[in-house]
């Protein structure tokens, strides 16, 4: 088996004996691979593959096909000598990147059971899992999240398992590991099992499930029962209920499915035992509860009972089901010999204690039996996954071009996971992202350019300048493309007619600049724009300086003039001679005015300046921040902008295109944000209103942008001024951090800094105001400020009667009330009241007083991850350590398992516990009288 478990003193000789049928039984057959089977051994590098003699006859192979990335290690040599198997000796770490996925080849519409072991083996002596800090990761299926991996407090040598169950919509289905911060993700075999058609029929595209718990019934040996006596190799946990009142019954005749019922395929083996209880005792109950740090009411159960009558003497057994106290199934009787699963498909139960009650009926002359049953937990798969052949497409480049890139699982989504150097627009129709920008500048690209680009139906830019591509450009019919940017490679022709005709057209900006070509043709699509202004300039003023007197007189009338015909003075004379050295467009005032169209159109304006609308040549359009100081000597803002702005590069951070650096103008150009702020999204009507989830991706585009600067940038950034005005959107919502004018460098190896408090009324860190002392922390304390608007859609400070600061309003509401009582009422209710309980909490924790005891913008950012719908599933319990070895699905571990029964004979004080001592669940008798 993949994963062993430690047992008692008196059930080791029947797992001996065990071990030696499987071993017997392994002997005559050797390296099985069957049809819709696929065995990884994640990181075992010893050869391609192996046969699994030992336990299962299964073939494993290596996982160098499945996946990019990762490195291979061993657990540490300590727990590989406990080791039951070779799968637990190795496994794939991935230290880098936020999403690393394997890639499962399937079939389109078939069902799939899909699972994961993980057996950490300290194998990179940090000892993560038993030091007491966080160390947990998650799991999608495709772009949609299946479940957390807790190992938080977990025994190195032990073992946990996860299990999906999926229907497959493409040809290959990812399996992606997800690093949220706490704690580097590995894991140590994927397995992928082909279920039959009728299997599990009332699962879609929209709908998978999650394991929670599987159990079966009567005198069983073996602790799990697993291929070859399941055909699809599902893991079986023995219930080990062998104690009074519990009976036994087990027969030797085979149990067969009624005509038509193949949806879960249950092995006959296990139908061919069950359990009862002794006939004084008249109910028993199946208690399915979760531990109290599970998030139950994102929890959505369906439980799953097999019931086969194998007493052979005709017995009168009839019962009802109920879940609590609602009658899910009455006067059930199981069939002899033929197995019947009973569940309901169109109920999935939220609740944090599940009590199943089966009562015999009154005209019943025995207790009820149960042979096996199984709960799952509902994964919702709402995320769209881009269109197929967009991804195809651009395996292909990455493939022809060899790119260093890692690109794992879905292009475009989730979209806080879309791959580097891509845009995508998530707003068309049908809800299908799609590629609508590619950027492999500066790549390190060779060769001449791939078809593969121009068949992404949605481009509209391509960026491939910067690398050292040759041969022509071919002809191109893709209507979408609006700019393609060749430039500095080494093309030397020809250019198709088409790609000529859009351009003359107007339809195309076309770059070749630093191109062979341009050494032959003579064109527009060859000068280079950003050095065209001021060879213009050069022009006019070369054959002037000649005629000295005549550039006297034309100083002299313009001097003259000056004060009569403000919009007739030339500010190309007061252009800064010495410019930044700094890698970013510089733009002269005479370029702004027609970008600007003469400064005609305001979008924004305030103590610093005016903010106006404008397109550049390429119709890209951008924001023109004209600063209120006119030189870099009197503005504090400008230069600490430029050169940060210039240096980090990040989604969620605004882009600043270029700058004007004029004696009577200093300006930002910047990427336009159509949606606006997000203080004008929160204050506007309820036609504009943001939805929930909508503000909490916005609010981890916030976090995530914070992260890069305070995790990613050397030295660190201190942004000091993080506000709802300064969270810019997308056309997508997309969030993005702006206005660097405050931020401030922030050297990692001190602890702080020491400067002159700045910032915004409301948002001020307290210890900073106080101090002086300058940490990352103070943008945490901004950022709580910010969620808690977010939530509420209330101003950090307002009148309420009088004046009162938003952590305070929203103390006092909840301490009268509760918290949907500060929620914004825009949101009409339609909100997660468990992750609205976690933001808020989140907020608090962000606006402790001390800046020691607030999280990390990391640990924010996975905070938020958890409440988004791709993550809203919850964390798995982990707090007890185990024993060597236990399979575990984490959650069913924090279950526990009762009977109790009404019966005329009293049992008073009865108390009886389980021989297993490995197993998940405690089971105890309660006398029923």
């Amino acid at each position: 088996m993949v994963i062993s478990y430690s047992c008692s003193a008196g059930s080791k000789m029947t797992w001996i004996l065990s071990l030696l049928f499987i071993l017997a039984a392994a002997t005559q057959v050797h390296g099985v691979s069957l049809p819709g089977f696929l065995s990884i051994d994640c990181g075992w590098t010893n050869g391609t593959s192996y046969d699994d003699n030992k336990n299962t006859t299964l073939t494993y192979v290596s996982d160098k096909e499945f996946v990019e990335g990762g490195k291979s290690y061993n657990i540490m040599a300590q727990y590989i000598e406990g080791a039951t198997n070779e799968q637990e000796k190795t496994l794939r770490s991935f230290p880098d990147g936020q999403r690393n996925c394997y890639t499962l080849p399937t079939s389109i519409d078939k069902k799939y059971l899909i699972r994961a072991t993980f057996t950490y083996g300290n194998y990179d002596g940090l000892n993560s899992s038993e030091n007491g800090s966080l160390f947990l990761f998650g799991l999608h299926i495709g772009v949609n999240f299946w479940t957390m991996v807790n190992l938080t407090k977990w025994g190195s040598s032990n073992t946990i398992w996860k299990e999906v169950i999926t229907i497959a919509s493409d040809t290959n289905t990812s399996v992606c590991l997800i690093n949220l911060g706490s704690g580097t993700p590995f894991i140590s075999t994927l397995d992928l099992r082909k279920l039959d058609d009728a299997m599990f029929r009332f699962l879609n595209r929209s709908i998978s499930l999650s394991y929670f718990t599987r159990k079966r019934f009567g005198s069983v040996d073996d602790l799990i029962t697993r291929y070859p006596h399941d055909s699809v190799d599902r893991f079986w946990e023995a219930a080990k209920r062998y104690s009074f009142p519990w009976l036994n019954l087990t027969t030797a005749q085979k149990v067969n499915r009624l005509p038509g019922n193949d949806d879960f395929q249950v092995p006959s083996e296990i139908l061919q035992k069950a359990s009862t209880i002794n006939r004084n005792f008249s109910w028993l109950n199946i208690s399915v509860r979760a531990s109290d740090n599970i998030d139950y009411r994102s929890l959505e159960l369906l439980p799953i009972f097999h019931f086969a009558e194998i007493d052979g003497n005709s017995p009168n057994r009839t019962f009802d089901i109920y879940d609590d106290d609602n009658l899910l199934f009455s006067n059930y009787t199981p069939p002899p010999f033929r197995v019947d699963s009973t569940y309901n498909s169109s109920r999935f139960l939220r609740k944090k204690g599940v009590l199943f009650t089966l009562r015999k009926t009154a005209s019943s002359d025995l207790p009820p039996l149960i042979n096996a049953y199984e709960v799952y937990s509902l994964v919702r798969m709402e995320n769209s996954t881009t269109s197929s052949d967009d991804v195809n497409h651009m395996k292909d480049i990455k493939k022809y071009y060899s790119l260093a890139r890692n690109w794992n699982g879905d292009p475009c989504s989730p979209r806080e996971y879309s791959w580097q150097g891509l845009s995508c627009n998530y707003a068309n129709g049908n809800k299908i992202p799609s590629i609508i920008s590619v950027d492999l500048s500066a790549s390190g690209l060779i060769g001449t350019l791939h078809d593969s680009f121009m068949k992404m139906t949605s481009l509209e830019k391509l960026d491939l300048s910067q690398n050292n591509l040759t041969g022509g450009i071919p002809d191109y019919q893709l209507n979408s493309l609006r700019v393609l940017d060749l430039s500095n490679n080494q093309l030397d022709g020809p250019i198709s007619d088409s790609v000529l005709q859009r351009f003359k057209a107007g339809q195309l900006e076309l770059r070749l600049e630093g191109n062979p070509i341009c050494s032959i043709v003579k064109e527009k699509y060859c000068s280079n724009k950003k050095n065209r202004t001021p060879i213009v300039l050069i022009a006019v003023l070369v054959p002037v300086v000649f005629i000295l007197l005549v550039v006297l007189v034309c100083i002299l009338w313009r001097l003259c003039w000056k004060g009569k015909s403000g919009e007739q003075e030339d500010y190309s004379l007061y252009e800064e001679e010495t410019p930044l050295h700094i890698d970013i467009r510089r733009f002269t005032y005479a370029e702004l005015k027609l970008i600007t169209n003469n400064f005609q159109t305001i979008i924004g304006k305030g103590g610093f300046g005016t903010v106006y609308h404008g397109i550049l040549e390429n119709n890209d359009e951008v924001a023109v921040k004209v600063l209120v100081e006119t030189s870099i000597a009197e503005s504090k803002d400008f230069l600490p902008e430029v050169q940060t702005l210039s240096k980090v590069h990040h989604k969620n951070l605004v882009a600043l295109v270029g700058y004007c650096q004029n004696k009577k103008c200093l300006a930002l150009v910047y990427d336009f944000m159509p949606r606006g702020n997000l203080q004008q999204l929160l204050r506007g009507g309820y036609d504009n209103s943001l939805n929930w989830e909508e503000r909490l991706h916005i609010a981890l585009d916030a976090a995530q942008g914070l992260e890069y600067l305070h995790g990613s940038c050397t030295p660190s950034i201190v942004h000091r001024d993080v506000k709802t005005p300064n969270i810019l959107l997308d056309k997508n919502l997309v969030a993005k951090i702006s206005d660097f004018g405050l931020s401030r460098a922030f050297n990692a190896a001190y602890t702080h800094i020491s400067t002159v408090a700045a910032g915004t009324l409301g948002y001020l860190d307290p210890e900073y105001h106080a101090t002086f002392q300058l940490t990352v922390k103070t943008d945490v304390y901004s950022f709580g400020i910010v969620l808690l608007e977010i939530v509420t859609g209330q101003p950090p400070v307002f009148m309420d009667p009088q004046t009162i600061h938003l952590p305070n309003w929203v103390r006092q509401k909840i301490a009268k009330g509760s918290i949907h009582d500060v929620v914004d009422k825009k949101l009409l209710d339609q909100y997660d009241a468990t992750h609205l309980q976690t933001v808020i909490d989140l907020a608090m924790n962000c606006l402790e007083n001390a800046s020691i005891d607030r999280p990390s913008m990391t640990e924010v950012v996975s905070v938020l991850k958890l409440c988004l719908p791709i993550s809203s599933e919850r964390q798995s319990a982990t707090s007890t350590p185990r024993k060597k070895n236990v399979m575990d699905a984490e959650i069913p571990r924090q279950f526990q398992l009762m009977i109790s029964g009404g019966s005329t004979t009293s049992y008073e004080g009865s108390s009886f516990q389980s021989g297993y001592t490995g197993g998940v669940s405690e089971i105890s008798h309660i006398s029923g009288r």
